[in-house]
């Protein structure tokens, strides 16, 4: 018998509806979009010489800064399908960037992301049994979560990492990398087209030499996790079952789905994908934790997730978006920021 739903309808944000599905562009009219924008930001290059906008290098960091938005994004996208506001995603990120970091430098990187992801599972297991079982306000248990998860690795730091060569209060020891790879003869051809400065296609072989070059093996898995959950959520009797807790919970039930159980499973992959995002922070894009790592990154990914309609694709447009914008404030100076009010204007 399943368990009654009364817990899930009441008392709840009205923000629990709001993944809704409007119209969406076919593919030609999404490709047209990203090609109008890349031809504007061509015209940019050209209008203030600010040849770095669109680079192989600055490409690469776009994508390393946006993978843990957008994994972020991806957790709080499977909590609120299911009809669970997932407001503590910062803190299940911290809580992947410490736990990725104490096992990493012991055990290996390998290790260090799957006791992250486990790090970030205790985080959004709590905000289920918060807000699912006990039917507490998921935007307080989501802020509780976050100072929590906050005060929690500021404890353990000392404990954890002092006495440890490189270690201190608010710095792990260095893990070693994951390694990286890039596409042989692809990369240095792209490179060599972007160096020509030609309209557009410069341009496209920036984009494209970005993501083929110096590639960290945990990026890959991140891009393959935002269609492997549209397919799991949109194409499988899983994910429609999901995706009816969030939508019509009593309705589900009715028709023998169990709502605790499903609502539960989102919850906690979400935690799992946001403690993963903290995984990326201290193995990938610096080799160690550091305190305040994620720098309101969980925030920015519910952010990702709204601008792009809670669907996996416009979230990792989002995503890339924040990313990109945040490369050009780090690479480039002035001269970037510039060129980007411009394009901003245009």
């Amino acid at each position: 018998m399943t368990a009654p739903t009364t817990a899930t309808d009441v008392n709840q944000p009205s923000l629990e509806h709001a993944p809704q599905t409007g119209r969406r562009m076919s593919l030609p009219v999404l490709m047209l979009v990203i090609a109008g924008a890349l031809a504007l930001t061509s015209i940019v290059r050209l209008i203030t010489g600010a040849n770095g906008i669109t680079n192989v290098s600055q490409m690469s960091t776009a994508l390393q800064l946006a993978v843990p938005i957008g994994l972020a994004g991806l957790g709080g996208l499977w909590a609120e399908r299911a009809g669970v506001i997932n407001i503590g995603l910062e803190g299940m990120m911290i809580l992947g960037t410490w736990f990725g970091a104490w096992a990493g430098f012991q055990w290996g990187p390998w290790t260090g992301v799957l006791v992250g992801i486990i790090g970030g599972c205790l985080g959004g297991l709590l905000h289920a049994i918060v807000t699912v079982t006990f039917n507490v306000n998921h935007i307080v248990s989501g802020v509780a979560i976050n100072i929590l998860a906050l005060g929690a690795t500021r404890y353990l730091a000392p404990l954890a990492f002092v006495g440890h060569q490189g270690g201190s209060a608010k710095q792990s020891p260095a893990v070693d990398s994951l390694g990286h790879f890039t596409v042989p003869g692809l990369s240095d051809a792209l490179s060599d087209l972007n160096d020509k400065g030609w309209f557009f296609v410069s341009d496209i072989a920036g984009l494209l030499g970005g993501l083929v070059t110096d590639v960290s093996w945990l990026t890959l898995i991140a891009v393959a996790l935002i269609p492997a959950t549209w397919y799991i959520l949109w194409r499988t009797a899983f994910g429609l079952r999901l995706r009816s807790c969030g939508e019509n919970p009593i309705a589900a039930e009715s028709l023998g789905v169990n709502v605790y159980k499903y609502k539960y499973l989102a919850v906690i992959i979400s935690g799992s994908l946001a403690g993963l995002g903290g995984v990326f922070l201290s193995i990938v894009a610096n080799p160690f934790y550091l305190e305040g790592q994620t720098s309101g990154r969980g925030y920015i990914g519910l952010a990702a997730m709204i601008f792009g309609n809670w669907m996996p694709g416009g979230l990792a447009i989002g995503a890339g978006l924040f990313g990109y914008t945040d490369s050009l404030n780090l690479r480039g100076g002035s001269a970037n920021v510039h060129a980007l009010l411009l394009l901003g204007a245009l």
